[in-house]
């Protein structure tokens, strides 16, 4: 269930109530008339089937300028009557697409901040001292880390609703993150190299982690396959699946690959790795893309109650 918390003017309450009242899947709907003051006006709660999410929010929309909309995801919902709102609406709540938080989440995840900065340089860091190490376990931990696939994410719905200002700001934020990334971590293994820490020698023996410099179509058809998942984990809020998706491409090995390649000159590597990466971020954008559109033109009725 949804719990949703809308401030309505005085005199467009009705309205409001008539949409709540007359939607599939909503109800515990509660008015208190004149409680809000900023902005002014009624306060209505209620809570919504995640499948009746989209029809609430779509035929409510003019309260994004009159009033406000809030949505939040409840925990734990003892209630009979709601029971029968999950049953009553359409499709199955693990299947159902709630537009307007996807559009909201992808849209903080293309900005570029110093977390989001942070964390990338940290994994590529942690993936380049996994090369020399020729750790497979630091490098699973170093892509679990990474915050790369938000952007990603940006990129795939901007192009499902032709949003090129989305696409265009997540391409932003991949490409600075993944340059700031690259250039720390080559500026510390460079610093390593002439400490004597680690040498040539020590990226010839990656015997474990061959499967970054080797872009085949192996590696595009996991990326296809992580970009779907990785949507679908987002869509249904399956956060635990999503960690998955991180350990399935090598975007950030690929980088910390890189910028280690970079500091003993190894042109070849750097140039495999760099295919690597572009290739993994291609087959994630396509699959994602295609798993957002089969949601929006088919999902809708897959596992559509009967009406009897």
């Amino acid at each position: 269930m949804l719990h949703l918390r809308l401030i309505c003017p005085a005199a467009r309450t009705a309205e409001a109530l008539t949409v709540l009242e007359d939607c599939p899947g909503v109800t515990n709907i509660v008015v208190l008339p004149g409680a809000a003051r900023v902005p002014e006006g009624d306060l209505i709660f209620c809570d919504a089937a995640r499948e009746s999410a989209n029809e609430v929010l779509g035929k409510l929309k003019w309260l994004e300028e009159t009033g406000s909309i809030a949505v939040e995801h409840v925990d734990l919902s003892l209630s009979r009557v709601a029971d029968d709102a999950v049953e009553e609406a359409p499709g199955d709540p693990d299947d159902a697409v709630v537009w307007e938080a996807l559009e909201q989440r992808v849209e903080a995840d293309t900005r570029l901040t110093w977390a989001y900065l942070s964390f990338l340089a940290v994994a590529t860091q942690l993936s380049g001292i996994a090369v020399v190490q020729n750790s497979p376990l630091l490098m699973i931990g170093a892509m679990v880390l990474g915050p790369e696939f938000g952007p990603v994410a940006a990129i795939c719905f901007g192009l499902l609703r032709r949003r090129w200002h989305l696409i265009t700001t997540a391409l932003k934020t991949l490409v600075s993150g993944f340059t700031v990334a690259i250039a720390v971590t080559f500026a510390c293994a460079l610093v390593s190299y002439w400490m004597g820490w680690f040498d040539a020698s020590n990226l010839g023996r990656h015997d474990d982690l061959q499967f970054i410099v080797k872009p085949d179509r192996w590696s595009f058809i996991v990326a296809l396959l992580a970009g779907a998942a990785g949507v679908l984990s987002i869509t249904a809020g399956k956060s635990s699946a999503l960690i998955g998706v991180f350990i399935s491409v090598t975007t950030v090995p690929a980088a910390g690959y890189a910028a280690v390649a970079l500091a003993l000159g190894a042109w070849d590597e750097v140039a495999a790795s760099v295919s690597q990466l572009g290739l993994n971020i291609a087959g994630m954008v396509i699959a994602g893309t295609l798993t957002l559109l089969v949601q929006r033109k088919f999902w809708p009725q897959v596992g559509r109650r009967s009406s009897v």
